[in-house]
């Protein structure tokens, strides 16, 4: 393994008054000093679109399957729901750490400007899907996947650009609001997502491509190459044994939260095993290769820099935190407090991600203001204190009863988001100075694919923690509250014998889960005041609130521990 760094070239330090520079036939010249806000802006546009897109779909998905006739819970729909959400994610991950060390090679600003224009084709072409029902939905998939690449591509050198861009006095602010806007792009996606959908949900799609052409040819005309670009042959076994590595791990989580075998999950199921080890072994063989080829697409070297070891693995650990925390809100609020408070389940989706713009809020706020604070006194501080910020959140969510007050509500999401923009800006900051300038495009998509990775690993940790909650009495539940509204108890029994995942989709996607898994025509046999309760807005939210609530605790404890060895993590960083 090559651990040895590299020399600076002309890069973005090459100037002693830290004014960037470029190659120009032969010799370096200054760049424009307006140079460093065009390279902000245009990533942070990019990089805006790219985590929007990463969640537009969860509030627009109930439209979606309409729109391609489809039914979501269908138990072999599973797959497309699954996928569809998920499938951007992964590829996102898997590919970030490849397409950042091919920038390196082969150039920053050309690989992020492929990335622009893959992105908004892929948008293009999902916006335009030709078929319904499944092949419908595998279109949907699959362009989602390509989409994703495209985002790979964005997120992977927009950080190693702007490193290049800003001098060291400056690399906080300008990675904290291209950060924050990522961060804070998932949750926009939630509230554009339900705007879009209730309009058309092709929108949902086609609001990227007009976007996305304009940063196309913008990045294609404007964004200039400052780094030195490194002449080495592209390390063919450590991307095909990362990626599938990566791939079949992810794929096991995903399955691994399904119902299989008779069991509410398929942790322990034969192919779920065979994927989680498969993909670990390829991830061991990962590790020899990157240690005996000369040129390793994985800097273990990297590893031996402090501040970058554990700033990465306090990121990987807030992700960790923050991941699964956008899914249980929306089902807590979808699923039980809004319908609690007369909103239809129809109207439940868009008012979730409305209700959820506190943690936005927090986010945008803190973000900016701690990378700027940060670039003076350092991260260390900033980034440990909003981790401990982002525990007490947590703690004080778990405190909350399940019908809670909003304005509390509200002032803990905010408080959420002071903490997590306060980590993430500063902490990603101190990761991209601490890398030498020819390792800026492998070490930031690391630090990507840290994060990225444990979105998805977050959110099989948090469902597989709400299902053993909703376990232990949400059948018995289940069935009680049902036959005693005249549901026939053979029915009773059979909607109870539903994996508590059924249920969790259910309430998430903003159906009305009574109407769907007891039937029109059981429905229509019984008295027209208990099928009024049965299908009205409080009755669903009622009876799952004890069971959702023993989950709910579950996650959120997990969360706040995870918080709380991320701060530790951060402090060890050192000075700086």
């Amino acid at each position: 393994m090559s651990a040895r760094a590299s020399a600076p070239g002309p890069d973005a330090e090459a100037t002693a008054g830290g004014t960037p520079t470029v190659a120009r036939r032969g010799r370096l010249a200054p760049v424009s000093p307006h140079y460093k806000w065009v390279a902000l802006s245009n990533t942070t546009i990019a990089v805006l679109l790219a985590t929007i897109d990463s969640s537009i779909m969860l509030i627009a998905m109930p439209e979606i399957f309409r729109g391609i006739h489809l039914n979501p819970l269908d138990p072999g729909n599973s797959f497309y729901l699954l996928w569809m959400i998920l499938g951007f994610l992964i590829v996102s991950s898997v590919l970030v750490v490849s397409l950042g060390r091919l920038g390196d090679l082969y150039g920053r600003v050309r690989m992020y400007n492929l990335g622009f224009a893959v992105f908004t084709v892929a948008s293009l072409a999902l916006a335009v899907d030709p078929f319904t029902g499944r092949p419908g939905a595998d279109w949907l998939i699959i362009l989602r996947i390509v989409q994703g690449i495209g985002a790979a591509f964005l997120v992977a050198n927009s950080a190693a650009i702007l490193t290049d861009a800003f001098p060291p006095n400056q690399r906080g602010l300008a990675l904290g609001i291209n950060n924050i806007a990522g961060i804070s792009g998932s949750f926009i996606g939630l509230v554009l997502g339900g705007l879009l959908a209730a309009i058309d949900w092709r929108l949902v799609f086609l609001v990227s491509v007009p976007f996305g052409l304009f940063g196309t040819v913008w990045s294609y005309w404007k964004l200039q190459e400052l780094a030195e670009r490194q002449h080495a042959r592209v390390d063919w076994a450590g991307n095909v044994t990362f990626a599938l590595g990566l791939i079949l791990l992810m794929m096991g989580i995903t399955y691994g939260i399904e119902p299989a075998n008779g069991h509410a999950m398929g942790w322990s199921s034969g192919p779920v095993l065979t994927l989680l080890l498969t993909g670990l072994a390829a991830l061991f063989a990962f590790a020899l290769v990157e240690q005996r080829v000369p040129q390793p697409m994985f800097r273990f070297g990297l590893f031996r820099i402090k501040a970058f070891t554990f700033g990465s693995l306090s990121t990987f650990l807030s992700a960790i935190g923050r991941g699964g925390l956008m899914f249980m809100l929306v089902i807590w609020l979808q699923g039980i407090w809004l319908p609690l408070h007369g909103y239809s389940f129809s109207r439940t989706p868009l008012w979730a991600g409305i209700f959820m713009l506190p943690l936005t809020a927090g986010f945008m706020l803190s973000g900016p203001l701690a990378g700027h604070l940060s670039d003076r006194w350092g991260a260390r501080h900033f980034a440990t204190g909003g981790m401990v910020i982002a525990a007490i959140s947590f703690l004080l969510l778990m405190r909350l009863p399940i019908d809670f007050d909003y304005a509390t509500f509200a002032a803990i999401l905010f408080l959420n988001g002071i903490g997590m923009g306060a980590f993430a800006a500063p902490n990603r900051a101190a990761v991209m100075n601490s890398l030498p300038a020819r390792d800026r495009g492998a070490g930031g998509g690391m630090n990507a694919t840290f994060q990225n990775s444990a979105q998805v690993l977050s959110i099989g940790i948090f469902f597989t923690l709400m299902i053993i909650g909703l376990s232990s009495t949400l059948s018995t539940t289940l069935v009680q509250g049902l036959t005693q509204h005249g549901i026939p108890p053979e029915v009773a029994a059979r909607v109870g014998a539903q994996p508590p995942i059924s249920i969790l989709f259910a309430a998430f996607l903003g159906y009305n889960p009574v109407r769907a898994l007891v039937g029109a025509p059981v429905l229509a046999s019984i008295p027209a005041g208990d099928r009024a309760i049965l299908t009205g807005h409080a009755f669903f939210a009622n009876l799952i609130t004890r069971p959702f609530h023993a989950g709910l605790v579950e996650a959120f404890v997990f969360a706040t521990v995870v918080c709380l060895v991320a701060a530790v993590a951060s402090w060890s960083r050192g000075a700086g």
